[in-house]
């Protein structure tokens, strides 16, 4: 079997070569053309330029503990998560909330008050259910929302006939069903239903972490996707979602060994208390859809969401640092002894109902002009009470700043955030977008412009946010696209963005700004026969009205101030195509800074300043024996500069965190495939898919670094950063299978 091999020098091409037009045809041209054809048109497709298909196929093929569709997102060029326990990404410089999630165009929500990635769950995108999944990196149109970096949407399918499908793992399940039932008028189904439920439970995943601690993380989901087809120019469809997350964790003892060959340093921790999290979401959407004709195209959704989170935690620990000998690993040398003590007690109860309306009329098959109006109320209970007592050799830190042990102090606490808040918004939104494909001489040209204005009562502010995109396929031999893209994107704040460090809403917070320009090639070309296309991406952010924030683990705690602005400049670039015949996979690679100013003290990296990025999803069988199929997922991320201590002064200290490096590994034996399911027969016969797998997750068991625990010699005021270390290796085991009635 041959296998491509090319030069890294491809990856950064010079986009101007082989410009050689095309031999003039020897029939005349005809300036009648109907269409002008960039792409196929398939089921969930979108003309958005700056769009990604990603094939929801590979996508449950991923081996990730984390998810399938984020899973593969994640090696994506533009796309950086330094934990694999967290389905959330940062886009382009920015972070885990700024980017847009949809399912059959509908918003959708993450939990708010997640503060480590292994609380997190399950993924509300359901990979068995998912027909087309569209992510864009930025310079999105104007019908997606108002977020600063990125748009993921996600169309679920609607089965045509009888189906089970279902996973069954060491670290859950899931269980699909699906049919469809009586007939239109054009032969497809009136009525069409899909049903799915999942289980996770990561407990042997999260012993990998050398922690002697009971984890007990529960997480389950149920969803439904209903479609009734009145007739073929009208139809009505609803989505309903049900989740419930518990996690509880009892530590009792933890052991880092850090430091260095000169000085090699060993923490131990010593624990008493618990922690309790629960999460609960519901969602639901019902949409009305009407066609009469090919022209027009009418939507009406009504949607609520309704997320129920609490954070209940009391933690005590007394740790000791010392050195050690190397040889024998007997203790030398005591630095500090101290303890914490961590307390949260956080309520939050967030719903948001309302409805939308889009319109797109297509007066022919290269135009179109959209319209959309959108109309949410919110209710935000917020109940805070979270501190954090910090001992060093027998004093609290902070230490004020003399010292007298016959003369009484205060107690000083490392942090307290409490509050106590009620809001009730609205938020209004509309769009304008007009599209158009035409021919220019004998070049392809897309146009897309258009803007959308935004209203939220709670600072009462108003937003427009104009956005156009432009595209040019020139006539050469050689197949390359040109690509430039921008516009004016907010970061329209919500719950996060308007809590401040105290827990206090601020009602004078405004939103964040980011004028972006992006210029991109795509340049297809076959290679042995096979087909390959490499894009490659720059692009620019100009951002004000920034609101600083700490990165903790997974949470981000705004500081609830509009004192910032910033910058962001990258490069991306995508090596997409058949490696292997007959399947797809791709290499990636990214360099991206971003900088911020706060309160003009001069320009420091963001908290997702993320530097040199490589990924790569590769997919692989064996010629003899197609049924044995490999997948593998590898991820080289420079440290991000969240190192440092939360709330310390970044201008006055910034600890970079190593860089992050995994591999995860899917092999996989298929005993029944659906091209070869005539020769199954007996029992087997009633599977059109049986695969057996073995995941190796972390498969160098690289122990990577999320965060920093800090603790300070009180004889040298030194602060030690320890380690936060993620998951180690883990083999899982995994059976899929898919039971379906026979086309009729």
């Amino acid at each position: 079997m041959k296998k491509l091999v090319l030069p890294l020098s491809l990856i950064f091409p010079v986009l101007v070569f082989s410009q050689v037009k095309k031999k003039k045809d020897t029939i005349a041209r005809t300036t009648d053309i109907e269409e002008v054809v960039f792409q196929k048109k398939v089921a969930g497709s979108t003309k958005d330029i700056t769009n990604i298909k990603i094939s929801a196929k590979d996508a449950k093929n991923v081996a990730s503990i984390s998810g399938g569709i984020e899973g593969i997102i994640k090696t994506l060029p533009s796309v950086n998560s330094n934990t694999e326990l967290s389905s959330q990404y940062m886009v382009r410089g920015g972070n885990y909330d700024e980017n847009l999630i949809y399912i059959n165009d509908i918003e959708i929500y993450r939990p708010f008050l997640i503060r480590n990635s292994q609380q997190e769950g399950l993924s509300i995108i359901n990979p068995d259910m998912v027909s087309t999944v569209n992510f864009s990196a930025g310079g999105f149109e104007p019908r997606y929302g108002d977020k600063m970096s990125s748009a993921l949407n996600i169309y679920y399918r609607e089965p045509q006939n009888f189906e089970v499908a279902g996973e069954a793992s060491l670290i859950g399940g899931r269980l699909t069903t699906g049919f469809g039932a009586g007939k239109d008028s054009e032969g497809n189904k009136k009525f069409t239903a899909l049903f799915s439920g999942r289980y996770r439970n990561t407990n042997l995943v999260l012993n990998t972490l050398k922690e002697d601690t009971d984890f007990n993380p529960k997480y389950m989901d149920f969803q439904t996707y209903l479609n009734y087809h009145f007739s073929p120019k009208f139809s009505m469809s609803f989505i309903g979602y049900y989740s419930k997350n518990d996690y509880e964790m009892i530590p009792r003892t933890r052991e880092v060994d850090f430091g260095s060959l000169n000085q090699p340093l060993k923490l131990n921790v010593y624990y008493g208390g618990s922690e309790d999290d629960k999460y609960k979401n519901m969602m639901g959407t019902y949409s009305m859809n009407y066609k009469p004709s090919d022209k027009w195209r009418f939507t009406l959704d009504a949607f609520a969401y309704q997320n129920r989170e609490r954070e209940y935690y009391s933690i005590a620990s007394a740790y000791i640092l010392q050195t050690f000998d190397p040889i024998t690993g007997a203790p030398v040398t005591s630095y500090d002894t101290g303890g914490q003590i961590e307390h949260a007690r956080n309520d939050l109860f967030v719903r948001t109902y309302g409805a939308q309306f889009r319109t797109r009329f297509s007066p022919n098959v290269n135009t179109d002009i959209e319209v959309g109006f959108k109309y949410e109320k919110e209710n935000l209970k917020d109940l805070t009470n979270e501190w954090k007592l910090v001992d060093s050799s027998g004093y609290s830190t902070p230490i004020p700043a003399v010292i007298d042990p016959r003369v009484p102090a205060d107690l000083d606490l490392f942090y307290h955030i409490s509050g106590q808040n009620h809001i009730q918004p609205t938020r209004m939104s509309a769009y304008a977008q007009y599209s158009q494909k035409f021919l220019w001489g004998s070049n392809k040209v897309f146009v897309n412009a258009g803007a959308r204005v935004a209203h939220w009562s709670f600072n009462n502010e108003t937003i427009f946010s104009p956005r156009a995109q432009f595209a040019i396929k020139p006539d050469w031999n050689t197949d390359m696209l040109f690509r430039l893209s921008g516009g004016v994107y907010y970061q329209a704040p919500f719950y996060k963005e308007i809590k401040d460090l105290e827990g206090n809403f601020n009602p004078n917070i405004k939103s964040q700004r980011s004028i972006q320009a992006i210029l991109a090639n795509d340049y297809e070309f076959y290679f042995d026969d096979r087909p390959f296309k490499l894009t490659t991406e720059l692009y620019y952010k100009k951002m004000n009205n920034l609101i600083p924030y700490y990165m903790d683990n997974v949470r981000i705690r705004y500081t609830g101030q509009n004192n910032a602005s910033g910058y962001a400049y990258g490069i991306d670039t995508r090596l997409f195509g058949e490696f292997v015949p007959g399947v797809d996979s791709w290499l990636s690679a990214s360099y991206a800074r971003v900088y911020e100013n706060v309160d003009g003290r001069g320009d420091i990296p963001r908290p997702t300043d993320q530097r040199f990025r490589f990924a790569m999803f590769y997919q692989d069988y064996m010629p003899r024996f197609p049924q044995m199929r490999v997948n593998l997922t590898l991820v080289y991320a420079m440290g991000l500069p969240t190192g440092a201590p939360v709330f310390t002064d970044p201008y006055q200290y910034q600890k970079t965190l190593p860089s992050y490096k995994r591999v995860d590994l899917g092999l996989s034996y298929v005993f029944i495939d659906p091209k070869e399911k005539n020769n199954a027969y007996g029992f087997w016969g009633n599977f059109d898919e049986l695969t057996l797998g073995v995941q190796v997750f972390n498969a160098f068991n690289i122990r990577n670094t999320v965060a920093n625990q800090w603790i300070t010699d009180a004889n040298t005021s030194l602060m030690y950063p320890v380690p936060v270390r993620l998951t180690g290796r883990f083999f899982n085991v995994k059976l899929e299978f898919k039971i379906g009635s026979k086309k009729n």
